[in-house]
This record gives C-alpha cells, sequence and structure tokens, in this order.
C-alpha cells in the first residue's frame, strides 16, 4: 500500500513539474503561476501585461527503444489587470482511419468580471463559470482579512529537511529575451524505495522571469516519465488586444455546469463557481 502511495505521489509530482508552478492548464499544461490546470487559476498578477507563444516538447523512450514525443504549442496573453487567456490546438489523433481534426480550444479567466471562460471556436459556443476566491482571501486572489495571517505565518515557517533533494540557485540567464533566475531541484529516489534497484534522479530545472513573474524555461528530466522542455516564446511586452478577453458577440453562452476537472459547480443558468 506505501508503494503504491509513493508511485502516485511522484507520478503526480512529476506532472506538476513539467506543468511548471502552479494550470494549467493555460490549457492544457500550465505554464505559469497563474495557469495551473486552467489559465488564472493561482495567484492573479496585473501590471505585467505580455503575449508569447508557450511550446511544449516532450520525449520518453520505452525499454524495447521505440520512442514517444509530443509538441504542443499554445498561444498565451496576459492583460495588465491580470486577465489570461489561452488559445491551444490540439493535434488530430484516433484510431488508424477515423476521420479526427485537430481542435481549438479558449481559457479565459477574468478575474475582474470573476467568470472563467471556456470557448469551442467550432462550435462557437462558451461555457462561463463563476470564480469566487477561497477562504482568506481577496477578489483579486491575494490572501486577505482573517486567513492572511494563517497563510503568512505558514508561509514563513522553516520547511522540513528533505535529505533526498537538492535545490540550487543558477545564475541569472537571458531567455528569449528576458531576463531570468533557475533554480534547479534534484530529487533522488533511493535504491529499493519502490522496488528499483538503483537510485533514481528527477531533475527539475525552472527560469523565472521576475518581471512578467512567469517561468520562461522549466526543463525535467524524469526517467520514469521521460523528459519535458516548456517555454515561453515570441514574448512581447505590449498590452494584448482587449478583445482578446471577451466572448464573441456571435457565440452561444452557457453559465455554469462543469468546472475545472469536470466537476460540477451549480446548475445550468445558476452561474456555477469555482472555490
Amino acid at each position: 500500500m506505501k508503494r503504491s502511495l509513493i508511485l502516485v505521489g511522484l507520478c503526480a509530482a512529476a506532472s506538476l513539474f513539467a506543468q511548471g508552478p502552479p494550470p494549467g492548464r493555460g490549457g492544457r499544461m500550465g505554464f505559469g503561476p497563474e495557469a495551473g490546470m486552467m489559465p488564472g487559476m493561482g495567484r492573479t498578477v496585473t501590471g505585467a501585461p505580455y503575449s508569447a507563444v508557450e511550446v511544449r516538447d516532450s520525449q520518453q523512450v520505452l525499454p524495447n527503444g521505440n520512442v514517444i514525443t509530443n509538441h504542443v504549442q499554445s498561444s498565451v496573453a496576459r492583460d495588465s489587470s491580470g486577465r489570461m487567456r489561452t488559445e491551444t490546438t490540439l493535434s488530430a489523433r484516433g484510431p488508424a482511419g477515423a476521420q479526427s481534426t485537430p481542435r481549438t480550444i479558449v481559457n479565459i479567466h477574468d478575474p475582474v468580471a470573476g467568470v472563467m471562460r471556456t470557448l469551442d471556436p467550432q462550435a462557437k459556443t462558451v461555457r462561463e463559470v463563476s470564480i469566487r476566491p477561497g477562504p482568506g482571501r481577496g477578489a483579486n486572489g491575494n490572501f486577505a482579512g482573517r486567513g492572511a495571517g494563517n497563510r503568512t505565518n505558514a508561509a514563513t515557517r522553516t520547511p522540513r529537511t528533505d535529505p533526498n533533494t537538492v535545490t540550487e540557485t543558477l545564475a541569472m540567464q537571458t531567455i528569449n529575451g528576458v531576463q531570468a533566475t533557475g533554480t534547479r531541484v534534484t530529487r533522488t529516489i533511493p535504491a529499493g524505495q519502490i522496488g528499483n534497484a538503483q537510485p533514481i534522479q528527477i531533475v527539475n530545472e525552472t527560469w523565472m522571469s521576475a518581471d512578467l513573474k512567469v517561468p520562461v524555461l522549466v526543463k525535467v528530466t524524469d526517467p520514469l516519465r521521460g523528459a519535458t522542455t516548456t517555454q515561453l516564446t515570441n514574448i512581447t511586452r505590449a498590452e494584448p488586444d482587449p478583445a482578446l478577453f471577451q466572448t464573441p458577440s456571435d457565440y452561444t453562452v452557457t453559465k455554469g455546469g462543469r468546472g475545472p476537472g469536470g466537476m460540477m459547480r451549480g446548475g445550468p443558468g445558476g452561474g456555477g463557481q469555482i472555490r
């Protein structure tokens, strides 16, 4: 039982590492602290607008030498008010002979209007789910009120030392035209911990832009899951077009229903809420 729990935890951690600091989904892989599993589900960042192309490449080598590669590209944008938009086109996949076509999904996190929008450009539909701050959070996603003190104390506590994890601070570099500071975390799974004959090392390297407050490059090397590189390219620091964060007038709007993760968030028309 313990071994199963360890395996589940390691897989979850590796998945989060590949996504970068907490959403993604920004579709998909979720890149940047405001991305998580859905864009904007983390801390709202204001006053730092940008547009970019997020590129994720992964490679996994199977024991027989076969190689699985994936390439996912997304357009991302954030305005000065903290609105976040991610547009991802997923490649056509399916059994041989299936009439599959690429599919585009657009996610908009709007902390100003208090809604999360998921747009389907093919069907010209949008589902809106209202969002609200959790306990101790203000409307902008930052901690406030009674819960702030508890969170602050928790944040200042000295973390437990893990002898199997080593963290290194890397010298500042210019990556894709943006200055970023790197952090490399190497986690070692000792021999025998999950039935492994030899130690296993999982390396996560994250390059964070202090100006944009998002990672511009994340590299993960994990023998259990393969190697993944996620980076922001074609970065533009100008204010994005406001229309990017609005629903087109010819789209059919449905409110409430399923929020991130497929969980029900209120009934149709009820403006379901994300906590």
